[in-house]
C-alpha cells in the first residue's frame, strides 16, 4: 500500500493512494488508527483491516491526489537516524576514505518539512544543500536483530532531503548543528509498505533534480552499509521501535563538490526521486 498524510479543514488525516485517488481513513475508517505512527504501533492486524478497507472502497468518493496539502509521512517517531558517507562516492567527493562503521547522526522533528512545503535557507549561512536520501520505516521493536531477519522489522519507505548548512556541519566533528536548521529536511511525498518495492529497496535509481538540472544519480545498491546490514548495527546498541526512522546517506554529486559549488536559495525548487517510491518535491525560500 502506498499512505499520504494530509491535512483537511485543519486536520491532519492519513490516507491510502489508490488509482491516483486518496481513500481518507479518517472519514470511511474512523475505529481504525489515524496516522500511521498510531497505525504501525496497532500492528499487522491493523495494517490487514486497512488494505481490507482499501481494497474494497471505490474510487468514487476519494480525493484527488494532486492538491493535497501534505503533512510529514509520519510524525511522533521517537527516533530520526541519519547515515553519513553511507556511498562511496560521495565519500571520495569529499575527501573522505569510505567508512568502515556506520557514521550515525540524529535529527530532530522541528528540521523537517513536508512535500510541498518550503524548505528554509536560514539566515545564519547560504551554505544550504540538497543531499537525496532513501528512508526506511521501522514496523516491529526490534534489539539484537541479526542482518538476515533485519527487513522483517522494516514496516515501509520512503524519500528524504537531507539539507545541510554545510559551514556550520564541517565547524566541528559532530554534524548534528549543520543538520537541525528549521524546515531544512524534505520528506515525503508517500509511505510505500515494503511489499510493493524490493527487498531492503535494493537496486533503485536514486536521484535529486534542482530547477529541473539533474544533480545526483546513482543506485540504492551502491550503499555501503544496506538497510539490513544498518538495522543489525543499530539493534545492537539501542532498541528501534515501530516508526522509528532511518535515513540511509546520500550519493555523489552534492552542492559542496561542485566548481563552483552550488548552494539552494529562494526561488528554487528542489526534487527527490527515488524509483518505485515517488518524487519529493519542495521550494525553496528563505528564512524570516
Amino acid at each position: 500500500m502506498r499512505f499520504v498524510s494530509f491535512f483537511q479543514d485543519g486536520k491532519s488525516c492519513l490516507g491510502v493512494v489508490k488509482d491516483d485517488r486518496v481513500l481518507n481513513l479518517s472519514v470511511t475508517s474512523p475505529d481504525l488508527p489515524q496516522d500511521l505512527l498510531s497505525l504501525l504501533q496497532a500492528g499487522d492486524d491493523a495494517m490487514a483491516k486497512v488494505a481490507q478497507v482499501a481494497d474494497e472502497a471505490s474510487t468514487d468518493n476519494m480525493l484527488e491526489l494532486d492538491g493535497l496539502d501534505y503533512d510529514l509521512p509520519i510524525k511522533g517517531s521517537g527516533k530520526i537516524i541519519c547515515l553519513g558517507l553511507n556511498y562511496a562516492k560521495h565519500a571520495a567527493e569529499g575527501g573522505f576514505e569510505p567508512p568502515d562503521f556506520p557514521i550515525v547522526f540524529l535529527r530532530t522533528p522541528t528540521s523537517l518539512v513536508a512535500h510541498g512545503h518550503e524548505m528554509l535557507k536560514p539566515i545564519a549561512s547560504n551554505t544550504f544543500d540538497y543531499e537525496a536520501e532513501l528512508v526506511a520505516v521501522i514496523g516491529k521493536t526490534a534489539h539484537h536483530v541479526s542482518t538476515e531477519d533485519a527487513l522483517d522489522y522494516v514496516a515501509g519507505y520512503s524519500c528524504f532531503n537531507d539539507g545541510s548548512i554545510r559551514e556550520y556541519q564541517r565547524w566541528t566533528s559532530q554534524w548534528t548543528l549543520g543538520k537541525n536548521f528549521d524546515k531544512t529536511g524534505g520528506f515525503g511525498p508517500v509511505f510505500v509498505t515494503a511489499d510493493e518495492l524490493p527487498a531492503g529497496c535494493k537496486g533503485l535509481k536514486l536521484e535529486s533534480r534542482l530547477n529541473g538540472r539533474v544533480m545526483q544519480s546513482a543506485n540504492t545498491d551502491q550503499m555501503i552499509f544496506p538497510v539490513a546490514e544498518t538495522i543489525n548495527i543499530l539493534s545492537r546498541c539501542m532498541t528501534l521501535e515501530p516508526g522509528d526512522v532511518l535515513v540511509t546517506g546520500t550519493c555523489e554529486g552534492v552542492g559542496f563538490a561542485r566548481n563552483p559549488p552550488v548552494w539552494m536559495k529562494q526561488g528554487d525548487t528542489i526534487e527527490i526521486e527515488i524509483e518505485g517510491i515517488g518524487t519529493l518535491v519542495n521550494p525553496i525560500a528563505d528564512e524570516v
